[in-house]
């Protein structure tokens, strides 16, 4: 498949203090040279949100969708749907690429998807890292790479996160997009282009720097497993 049209979806739920850094790491992977002649579209789902995500966003050129979905899910799929939308007519050149507000993606991160989908695949799934900072954040990392090889070969890794996933459109269509969960919409997504036969690339080539936050917004998201990992995770 040939990109012609890059869309990210970003839901946001009162993010406005980290959600700038989110979206200066996006337009620095929307001017990465490899992608240079593609549309690079950045759809902010303002969810529920009482403080000045949306503005922010607005002010920072990016598609503001407001809604009170309280659901990730929903909210992803509202997101997607409106660049779809937008982008009518060109659904054949057009990558999904979802990440979220406390996410900030790599340089080389919105080229990753171009390039997997030149070759013929159908989804990428990433991998996220927090932070360096604090003992507890590196013994986070630790145990969500258990398996990772010591080699430097590929880590074809068993993760998936909404914060650094995308997918081609017409897959994405086919399979009934991201459904309506409270939690987990983003494994649900995956399970079912994998059930279709779609292709899945499972990469920890351009890993998304998420926050390490252990109270998130999303019952069951990336910060209850932080926090669960923290029960675990040995004394430093």
């Amino acid at each position: 498949m040939r990109v012609r049209h890059l869309a990210v979806v970003v839901p946001a739920r009162d993010e406005a203090q980290l959600l700038p850094a989110a979206l200066r790491a996006l337009a620095a992977a929307a001017a990465h040279p490899r992608v240079r002649d593609v549309r690079v579209l950045t759809v902010v789902v303002a969810d529920s949100c009482r403080d000045g995500t949306a503005a922010i966003a607005e002010r920072a050129g990016a598609v503001v969708v407001r809604g009170r979905f309280r659901n990730p899910g929903r909210a992803r799929a509202a997101g997607a749907r409106h660049a779809l939308a937008l982008l009518a007519g060109a659904e054949h050149e057009t990558w999904l690429a979802s990440t979220d507000a406390d996410s900030t993606v790599p340089p080389q991160w919105l080229a990753q998807h171009a390039e997997a989908a030149a070759d013929g695949w159908d989804a990428l799934v990433g991998t996220v890292a927090v932070p360096g900072g604090s003992p507890l954040e590196l013994r986070h990392q630790a145990l969500y790479e258990a398996g990772r090889p010591g080699d430097g070969t590929a880590w074809h890794h068993r993760h998936v996160h909404g914060a650094s996933l995308g997918v081609a459109a017409p897959a994405y269509r086919a399979v009934g997009g991201f459904p309506p969960l409270a939690t987990g919409e983003d494994h649900a997504l995956v399970a079912a282009l994998e059930r279709a036969g779609h292709r899945v690339l499972r990469t920890a080539a351009a890993p998304v720097t998420t926050s390490a936050r252990l109270r998130g917004r999303a019952v069951g998201g990336f910060a209850d497993h932080l926090a669960g990992l923290a029960a675990r995770a040995p004394a430093p």
